[in-house]
Protein backbone atom coordinates (compact mmCIF):
# COMPACT_ATOMS: atom_id res chain seq x y z
CA UNK A 1 0.00 0.00 0.00
CA UNK A 2 1.18 3.38 -0.69
CA UNK A 3 1.12 6.38 1.91
CA UNK A 4 -0.03 9.86 0.72
CA UNK A 5 1.17 12.43 2.89
CA UNK A 6 -0.13 15.99 2.46
CA UNK A 7 2.75 18.47 3.51
CA UNK A 8 2.26 21.63 1.69
CA UNK A 9 0.68 24.03 4.09
CA UNK A 10 1.92 27.20 5.22
CA UNK A 11 1.43 25.93 8.95
CA UNK A 12 0.31 29.68 9.65
CA UNK A 13 -1.16 28.78 13.38
CA UNK A 14 2.78 28.03 14.47
CA UNK A 15 4.21 31.18 13.57
CA UNK A 16 6.91 32.27 14.03
CA UNK A 17 8.56 28.91 13.67
CA UNK A 18 6.65 28.45 10.45
CA UNK A 19 8.71 31.29 9.14
CA UNK A 20 11.34 29.27 8.69
CA UNK A 21 10.86 25.59 8.07
CA UNK A 22 7.65 23.86 7.29
CA UNK A 23 5.47 22.90 9.97
CA UNK A 24 6.01 18.74 9.65
CA UNK A 25 9.32 20.11 10.34
CA UNK A 26 9.15 21.54 13.19
CA UNK A 27 10.40 19.24 16.39
CA UNK A 28 8.41 17.31 19.27
CA UNK A 29 9.87 15.27 21.35
CA UNK A 30 13.38 14.69 19.85
CA UNK A 31 12.28 14.23 16.62
CA UNK A 32 9.92 16.59 14.05
CA UNK A 33 6.14 15.83 13.41
CA UNK A 34 6.94 14.15 10.10
CA UNK A 35 9.63 11.93 11.73
CA UNK A 36 7.11 10.55 13.90
CA UNK A 37 4.62 9.75 11.19
CA UNK A 38 6.72 8.38 8.84
CA UNK A 39 8.23 6.06 11.64
CA UNK A 40 5.15 5.03 12.48
CA UNK A 41 3.57 3.72 9.27
CA UNK A 42 7.45 2.16 8.48
CA UNK A 43 6.83 0.14 11.59
CA UNK A 44 4.12 -1.13 10.66
CA UNK A 45 4.92 -1.99 6.94
CA UNK A 46 4.66 1.29 4.96
CA UNK A 47 7.67 1.07 2.51
CA UNK A 48 6.24 3.35 -0.84
CA UNK A 49 5.24 7.48 0.11
CA UNK A 50 4.56 9.79 -2.03
CA UNK A 51 4.85 13.64 -0.34
CA UNK A 52 2.73 16.21 -1.42
CA UNK A 53 4.89 19.26 -1.10
CA UNK A 54 4.00 23.20 -1.40
CA UNK A 55 5.57 25.85 1.07
CA UNK A 56 9.53 25.50 2.05
CA UNK A 57 8.85 22.36 0.05
CA UNK A 58 12.39 21.61 -0.75
CA UNK A 59 13.07 21.00 3.07
CA UNK A 60 10.63 18.54 3.06
CA UNK A 61 12.34 16.61 0.12
CA UNK A 62 15.70 17.34 1.96
CA UNK A 63 15.08 16.03 5.26
CA UNK A 64 13.10 12.84 3.70
CA UNK A 65 15.92 12.16 1.26
CA UNK A 66 18.41 12.64 3.43
CA UNK A 67 17.06 10.22 6.32
CA UNK A 68 15.48 7.55 4.81
CA UNK A 69 17.15 7.26 1.91
CA UNK A 70 18.19 3.85 2.70
CA UNK A 71 15.00 2.65 4.09
CA UNK A 72 11.40 4.01 1.87
CA UNK A 73 10.87 4.79 -1.61
CA UNK A 74 9.95 8.41 -1.70
CA UNK A 75 8.01 10.53 -4.56
CA UNK A 76 7.71 13.82 -4.25
CA UNK A 77 4.79 16.32 -5.92
CA UNK A 78 4.54 20.29 -5.69
CA UNK A 79 0.73 21.61 -5.05
CA UNK A 80 0.86 25.16 -6.27
CA UNK A 81 -2.13 26.89 -5.58
CA UNK A 82 -2.63 24.97 -2.18
CA UNK A 83 -6.10 24.78 -1.71
CA UNK A 84 -7.45 22.00 0.35
CA UNK A 85 -6.10 18.51 1.24
CA UNK A 86 -8.73 17.00 -1.86
CA UNK A 87 -7.01 19.05 -4.79
CA UNK A 88 -3.73 17.79 -3.21
CA UNK A 89 -5.05 14.40 -4.48
CA UNK A 90 -5.76 15.83 -7.31
CA UNK A 91 -2.63 16.94 -8.13
CA UNK A 92 -0.98 13.28 -7.61
CA UNK A 93 -3.91 11.50 -9.83
CA UNK A 94 -0.94 10.61 -12.12
CA UNK A 95 0.77 8.58 -9.03
CA UNK A 96 -2.30 6.59 -7.65
CA UNK A 97 -4.67 6.39 -9.89
CA UNK A 98 -3.35 2.94 -10.70
CA UNK A 99 -3.77 2.03 -7.04
CA UNK A 100 -5.84 -0.99 -5.49
CA UNK A 101 -5.77 1.10 -1.89
CA UNK A 102 -4.38 4.00 -0.77
CA UNK A 103 -3.50 5.43 2.73
CA UNK A 104 -3.40 8.98 3.36
CA UNK A 105 -1.98 10.44 6.07
CA UNK A 106 -1.95 14.28 7.09
CA UNK A 107 1.76 15.82 7.60
CA UNK A 108 0.69 17.47 11.20
CA UNK A 109 -0.64 14.96 13.27
CA UNK A 110 0.54 11.80 15.26
CA UNK A 111 -1.84 8.88 15.24
CA UNK A 112 -1.52 5.82 17.44
CA UNK A 113 -3.78 3.09 16.59
CA UNK A 114 -3.75 -0.64 15.31
CA UNK A 115 -2.44 -0.57 11.74
CA UNK A 116 -3.18 -3.99 11.27
CA UNK A 117 -6.42 -3.93 12.11
CA UNK A 118 -6.67 -0.54 10.30
CA UNK A 119 -5.51 -1.77 7.46
CA UNK A 120 -7.62 -5.26 7.47
CA UNK A 121 -10.50 -3.83 6.38
CA UNK A 122 -11.91 -4.47 3.42
CA UNK A 123 -13.98 -1.11 2.69
CA UNK A 124 -12.58 2.27 2.93
CA UNK A 125 -12.02 3.50 6.67
CA UNK A 126 -11.57 6.33 8.43
CA UNK A 127 -9.61 6.62 11.90
CA UNK A 128 -11.40 8.79 14.12
CA UNK A 129 -11.45 10.13 18.19
CA UNK A 130 -14.17 11.72 20.18
CA UNK A 131 -13.53 15.05 21.05
CA UNK A 132 -14.93 17.98 23.37
CA UNK A 133 -15.15 20.67 20.68
CA UNK A 134 -16.89 18.98 17.11
CA UNK A 135 -17.37 22.40 15.45
CA UNK A 136 -14.02 22.45 15.06
CA UNK A 137 -12.93 19.54 12.78
CA UNK A 138 -14.43 17.24 10.02
CA UNK A 139 -16.98 15.17 12.17
CA UNK A 140 -18.48 11.62 10.62
CA UNK A 141 -21.94 10.56 11.92
CA UNK A 142 -22.08 6.81 11.71
CA UNK A 143 -25.79 4.59 11.31
CA UNK A 144 -26.39 2.16 13.54
CA UNK A 145 -24.34 -0.44 11.98
CA UNK A 146 -21.01 1.60 11.83
CA UNK A 147 -21.44 2.62 8.32
CA UNK A 148 -20.99 6.45 7.78
CA UNK A 149 -24.31 7.96 6.43
CA UNK A 150 -22.52 11.41 6.24
CA UNK A 151 -19.09 13.46 6.77
CA UNK A 152 -19.37 16.98 6.97
CA UNK A 153 -16.19 19.64 7.73
CA UNK A 154 -16.54 21.86 10.65
CA UNK A 155 -20.36 21.64 11.14
CA UNK A 156 -22.28 24.59 12.89
CA UNK A 157 -24.46 22.02 14.65
CA UNK A 158 -22.81 19.06 15.05
CA UNK A 159 -24.69 15.78 15.68
CA UNK A 160 -21.50 13.44 16.33
CA UNK A 161 -18.11 14.38 18.49
CA UNK A 162 -16.54 11.43 16.32
CA UNK A 163 -13.51 13.87 14.70
CA UNK A 164 -11.18 12.84 11.78
CA UNK A 165 -8.23 12.86 12.80
CA UNK A 166 -6.41 12.64 9.54
CA UNK A 167 -5.84 9.19 8.43
CA UNK A 168 -7.97 7.48 5.98
CA UNK A 169 -7.71 4.18 3.95
CA UNK A 170 -9.21 4.17 0.35
CA UNK A 171 -9.86 1.23 -1.63
CA UNK A 172 -11.79 2.78 -4.35
CA UNK A 173 -9.57 5.48 -6.20
CA UNK A 174 -11.10 5.56 -9.43
CA UNK A 175 -14.33 6.82 -7.38
CA UNK A 176 -12.58 9.43 -4.87
CA UNK A 177 -11.00 10.71 -7.67
CA UNK A 178 -14.16 11.36 -9.59
CA UNK A 179 -15.42 12.62 -6.09
CA UNK A 180 -12.26 15.68 -6.41
CA UNK A 181 -12.84 16.02 -9.67
CA UNK A 182 -16.71 16.56 -9.17
CA UNK A 183 -16.74 18.80 -5.94
CA UNK A 184 -13.91 20.70 -7.82
CA UNK A 185 -16.42 21.54 -10.43
CA UNK A 186 -19.20 22.08 -8.36
CA UNK A 187 -17.67 24.94 -5.80
CA UNK A 188 -17.01 28.74 -6.58
CA UNK A 189 -13.59 28.44 -8.33
CA UNK A 190 -13.66 32.31 -8.55
CA UNK A 191 -13.09 32.72 -4.83
CA UNK A 192 -9.43 32.64 -3.93
CA UNK A 193 -9.78 31.45 -0.92
CA UNK A 194 -11.88 28.28 -1.43
CA UNK A 195 -10.42 24.86 -0.34
CA UNK A 196 -11.53 21.70 -1.64
CA UNK A 197 -11.86 19.50 1.68
CA UNK A 198 -10.83 15.58 1.62
CA UNK A 199 -13.77 15.38 3.88
CA UNK A 200 -16.05 16.73 1.07
CA UNK A 201 -14.45 14.54 -1.01
CA UNK A 202 -15.58 11.51 1.28
CA UNK A 203 -19.11 12.80 1.31
CA UNK A 204 -19.32 12.61 -2.63
CA UNK A 205 -18.22 8.93 -2.38
CA UNK A 206 -21.46 8.09 0.24
CA UNK A 207 -23.79 9.90 -2.12
CA UNK A 208 -22.56 7.36 -5.12
CA UNK A 209 -23.28 4.54 -2.68
CA UNK A 210 -19.46 3.65 -1.42
CA UNK A 211 -19.57 1.98 1.87
CA UNK A 212 -17.03 3.87 4.29
CA UNK A 213 -16.72 2.60 7.76
CA UNK A 214 -14.41 4.12 10.88
CA UNK A 215 -12.06 2.99 13.73
CA UNK A 216 -11.37 4.93 16.29
CA UNK A 217 -7.91 5.22 17.44
CA UNK A 218 -5.73 4.81 20.60
CA UNK A 219 -4.10 7.99 20.65
CA UNK A 220 -3.86 11.27 18.52
CA UNK A 221 -1.61 14.41 19.06
CA UNK A 222 -2.89 17.39 16.57
CA UNK A 223 0.63 19.49 16.00
CA UNK A 224 -1.54 22.72 14.50
CA UNK A 225 -0.91 25.19 17.18
CA UNK A 226 1.69 25.77 20.40
CA UNK A 227 -0.99 24.60 22.75
CA UNK A 228 -1.44 20.97 21.14
CA UNK A 229 2.31 21.01 20.08
CA UNK A 230 3.76 21.39 23.57
CA UNK A 231 0.24 19.08 25.28
CA UNK A 232 1.79 16.47 22.44
CA UNK A 233 5.40 16.94 23.25
CA UNK A 234 4.75 16.01 26.86
CA UNK A 235 2.68 12.99 26.12
CA UNK A 236 5.00 11.65 23.40
CA UNK A 237 7.88 12.02 25.89
CA UNK A 238 5.94 10.40 29.02
CA UNK A 239 5.17 7.58 26.26
CA UNK A 240 8.34 6.53 25.08
CA UNK A 241 10.15 6.66 28.37
CA UNK A 242 12.54 9.06 27.35
CA UNK A 243 15.30 8.50 30.18
CA UNK A 244 18.26 10.53 30.69
CA UNK A 245 21.15 9.38 32.71
CA UNK A 246 22.85 12.76 34.79
CA UNK A 247 26.80 12.33 34.20
CA UNK A 248 29.39 14.64 34.07
CA UNK A 249 27.87 16.42 31.07
CA UNK A 250 25.42 18.08 33.33
CA UNK A 251 27.02 19.38 36.27
CA UNK A 252 25.55 21.32 38.68
CA UNK A 253 21.80 20.51 37.10
CA UNK A 254 19.04 18.85 38.36
CA UNK A 255 16.83 16.79 35.99
CA UNK A 256 13.18 16.01 36.41
CA UNK A 257 12.20 13.14 33.94
CA UNK A 258 10.77 12.80 31.28
CA UNK A 259 13.32 14.59 29.46
CA UNK A 260 15.09 14.48 26.08
CA UNK A 261 18.45 15.81 24.96
CA UNK A 262 19.79 16.09 21.62
CA UNK A 263 23.41 16.03 20.67
CA UNK A 264 26.34 17.43 22.28
CA UNK A 265 24.30 19.66 24.65
CA UNK A 266 26.22 21.60 27.52
CA UNK A 267 23.81 21.92 30.45
CA UNK A 268 25.43 23.88 34.05
CA UNK A 269 23.68 25.19 37.13
CA UNK A 270 20.08 24.15 35.77
CA UNK A 271 17.22 22.89 36.27
CA UNK A 272 15.08 20.90 33.44
CA UNK A 273 12.28 19.40 33.22
CA UNK A 274 9.65 17.72 33.59
CA UNK A 275 8.29 17.23 29.64
CA UNK A 276 11.42 18.90 28.06
CA UNK A 277 12.52 18.50 24.53
CA UNK A 278 16.12 20.03 23.85
CA UNK A 279 17.81 19.79 20.35
CA UNK A 280 21.66 19.13 19.44
CA UNK A 281 24.49 21.50 20.30
CA UNK A 282 22.35 23.48 22.86
CA UNK A 283 24.08 25.44 25.32
CA UNK A 284 21.87 26.12 28.97
CA UNK A 285 23.01 27.72 31.92
CA UNK A 286 21.80 28.88 35.21
CA UNK A 287 18.21 28.39 34.15
CA UNK A 288 14.82 26.52 34.43
CA UNK A 289 12.90 25.08 32.13
CA UNK A 290 9.78 22.73 32.38
CA UNK A 291 7.28 21.60 29.76
CA UNK A 292 9.10 23.30 26.77
CA UNK A 293 10.64 22.52 23.56
CA UNK A 294 14.11 24.00 22.72
CA UNK A 295 15.91 23.85 19.66
CA UNK A 296 19.07 23.06 17.97
CA UNK A 297 22.29 24.99 18.50
CA UNK A 298 20.67 27.78 20.58
CA UNK A 299 22.12 29.42 23.51
CA UNK A 300 20.23 30.07 27.01
CA UNK A 301 21.20 31.85 30.26
CA UNK A 302 19.47 32.61 33.44
CA UNK A 303 16.12 31.74 31.81
CA UNK A 304 12.83 30.48 33.66
CA UNK A 305 10.46 28.95 30.64
CA UNK A 306 7.33 27.06 31.25
CA UNK A 307 5.18 25.71 27.94
CA UNK A 308 7.78 27.98 25.99
CA UNK A 309 8.69 26.73 22.47
CA UNK A 310 12.69 28.13 21.05
CA UNK A 311 13.59 27.98 17.78
CA UNK A 312 16.90 26.59 16.50
CA UNK A 313 19.93 28.83 16.34
CA UNK A 314 18.43 31.05 18.78
CA UNK A 315 19.65 32.87 22.02
CA UNK A 316 18.01 33.87 25.29
CA UNK A 317 19.51 35.65 27.64
CA UNK A 318 17.03 36.68 30.47
CA UNK A 319 17.20 39.18 33.59
CA UNK A 320 19.43 38.98 36.44
CA UNK A 321 18.88 41.36 38.98
CA UNK A 322 20.27 42.04 43.05
CA UNK A 323 17.75 43.93 44.89
CA UNK A 324 17.86 45.13 48.26
CA UNK A 325 14.49 44.63 49.90
CA UNK A 326 13.12 46.57 52.82
CA UNK A 327 9.80 45.57 55.31
CA UNK A 328 6.62 45.54 54.11
CA UNK A 329 7.42 45.44 50.72
CA UNK A 330 5.48 43.26 47.85
CA UNK A 331 7.11 42.62 44.41
CA UNK A 332 5.29 40.47 42.02
CA UNK A 333 7.14 40.40 38.62
CA UNK A 334 4.66 37.77 36.82
CA UNK A 335 1.77 40.48 36.67
CA UNK A 336 0.72 41.32 33.48
CA UNK A 337 -0.92 45.11 34.25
Amino acid sequence: MKAIIPVAGAGTRLRPHTHTQPKPLVPIAGKPILGHIIDNLYENGIRDFLFIIGYLGNKIEEYVVNTYKDTINAEFVLQEPRIGSAHALWIARNFIQDEKELLVVLGDTIVEMNYSNFFNIKNSVVAVRKVDNPRIFGIIEPDKHGIIKKLIEKPRIPKSNLALVGAYKITNIPLLLDSIKTIMSHSASANSSWEYHLTDALMEMVNQGEKITFMEVDNWFDCGKKETLLEANASLLRRHGFKTSVSSNYPKCIIIQPVRFGKQCKLENSIIGPNVAIGDHTHISNSIIQNSIIGSFSELSHATLNKSIIGSDSSLKGLVQSLNIGDSTEIDFTSNE
